[in-house]
């Protein structure tokens, strides 16, 4: 084992702040510290407090990766958003449905005043609708300058397929406005156009918001004079650099759930397999699909909008370690979904508070130690009882759900509320609650590796079938080298055509998936 070989994994929380670092394949220390309202002081004191436990000093450290949920709430909270500038390149196609149609009221109120529609665009087979009206882009580009508006986003009718007019709008805007930061579409979302659209709207409106939370996790590693690069783990399983994620923050978005995914994958050694991530609050379960979680094939609703970029398939419940139990008037117990979240320590029965939660049941039920067990111990066995299978019944169901076939599959359990699960499962077969699970989100941040994807229309009748898949993998290797993999160590891992009979032409929609290791 080498010193020299740590890595810290940091999970930035709504309620807790978890950390771990890793020499190898060895956890050597992990914690737990309440997450702070400005951040960085809860990363140092996370990032601070292992260090200390396993010995080791900051010279010893050779990369930090961290997960956030700090995009993902600012959007469902509408805070911390900048309003945007959103232009669509179709015209004389799409009228009918404009920018931000579909968006709540108020989301698109503070953001999206200023949308518009400008001439140019592809048809799925690269043919142009019209050509790109650089003239408005201009006058667009220096209105928006003019009432202060930095941020950019750039959707071009089936850019995926062809991405000349969003770069070449680019173009037009910086020299109209050279403080912009653009998103471009065909870099962010899929090939459907609202949903792409929105998904481009989204990170344009996070970009400042981006810039303030790197600087702040900057300042927590520079205050403990971490020399090492930091990374932010990605919804897909792996990372991107400092660079990266300042341009697609939306890229974020789930990333929780999913570095719990990694991190149980990582902990058993299994590449497929459910996993039940059971927290303060809620339950999110997925898929291990080749030890990294299965996509959604359907668009993802995030705040009210719906979006089409990649997104882990998660199902999730209102059950956690502090969710409060019930018993209705007619004997049914009633579990969640509201929850004393991070004040379980101060409300929950076992610890001389006056709210029953699941994890007094557990104690009560005798099935682990919290707190103080004769605090619960008036708890009527009926109600212990129901309330415990209730729990296990809420778990089977969604388990069920996550399924694909009726056979049954391995169950991993992660998170600090893991111990509410205290029996087998049914459509389990087997349930694992590895070691060090209860930081399985910080394990998953910091085992994580670069990742790139691209998602594609190919023409086998043009290039041929075996031309466009390669063309395929050497664009999904070269974002991933460009996100900070090392070339040498990229991979494909994933393949997938999409044969698109009602368009001619033998029209195939490749999406290809590359992974590599860091880039020392």
């Amino acid at each position: 084992m080498t010193q020299a070989s740590a890595r810290i994994g940091i999970d930035v929380g709504g309620t807790n702040t978890d950390a771990v670092i890793l020499v190898g394949t060895e956890v050597l220390a992990s914690t737990k510290v309440p997450t702070t309202k400005d951040i960085q002081s809860g990363v140092a004191k996370a990032a601070a407090a292992v260090m200390e436990e396993a010995g080791l000093s900051v010279e010893h450290i050779q990369e930090v990766m961290i997960g956030t949920t700090q995009f993902t709430n600012a959007f469902i909270e509408r805070k911390k958003l900048t309003p945007i500038c959103s232009i669509r390149i179709a015209l004389p196609a799409t009228t009918s449905v404009r920018p931000f149609t579909d968006w709540p009221e108020d989301l698109a109120a503070m953001i999206g005043q200023h949308s518009f529609l400008v001439g140019g665009g592809h048809e799925f087979d690269g043919r142009k609708i019209a050509e790109l009206d650089e003239g408005e882009v201009a006058r667009i580009a220096k209105a928006a300058a003019q009432k202060g508006i930095s941020e950019f986003a750039i959707t071009s009718v089936f850019s995926p397929v062809d991405k000349f007019f969003e770069e070449r709008a680019a173009a037009v805007v910086l020299a109209n406005c050279p403080q912009a930061n653009i998103t471009l579409s065909s870099e962010v979302g899929r090939l459907g156009l609202i949903e792409r659209e929105n998904a481009s709207n989204m990170n344009a409106s996070l970009i400042a918001f981006a810039n303030d939370v790197i600087s702040g996790f900057k300042q927590a590693l520079e205050h403990l004079q971490i020399q090492a690069p930091f990374y932010i783990s990605q919804n897909d399983g792996t990372l991107m650099n400092e660079d990266y994620i300042r341009r697609y923050p939306v890229l974020t978005f789930a990333s929780g759930p999913t570095n719990s995914m990694r991190g149980a994958a990582y902990l058993t050694k299994l590449q497929n397999a459910i996993v039940v991530d059971i927290g303060g609050t809620t339950t999110d379960v997925g898929v291990l699909i080749n030890g990294f979680p299965r996509e959604s094939s359907i668009p993802v609703d995030i705040g009210g909008v719906r979006t089409n970029f990649r997104m882990p398939d998660i199902i999730s419940i209102g059950l956690g370690g502090g969710s409060i139990v019930r018993s209705t008037e007619d004997g049914e117990i009633k579990i969640g979904p509201d929850s004393v979240g991070y004040e379980l320590t101060e409300k929950a029965l076992v610890f001389g508070g006056d709210v029953l939660t699941t994890t007094d049941i557990i104690v009560a039920a005798g099935r682990c130690e919290i707190g103080d067990p004769k605090l619960v111990s008036h708890l009527d066995k009926d109600v212990v009882d129901a309330a415990e299978a209730e729990i296990h019944r809420m778990i089977e169901t969604i388990v069920d759900r996550m399924k694909t076939s009726k056979s049954d599959m391995p169950v991993i359990l992660v998170g600090g509320g893991s111990v509410l699960v205290s029996r087998p499962l049914r459509g389990a077969s087997e349930v694992i609650a590895p070691s060090n699970s209860g930081v399985a989100n910080a394990i998953g941040a910091a085992k994580s590796q670069i990742g790139s994807e691209i998602d594609k229309i190919f023409s086998y009748t043009e290039l041929g079938r075996e031309p466009s898949i390669e063309l395929a993998k050497t664009q999904a290797s070269q974002s991933c080298e460009a996100a900070g993999a090392e070339p040498d160590s990229i991979e494909i891992v994933d393949v997938d055509e999409i044969p698109l009979s009602y368009l001619p032409g033998g029209a195939v929609r490749i999406r290809v998936k590359a992974v590599g290791d860091l880039r020392r």
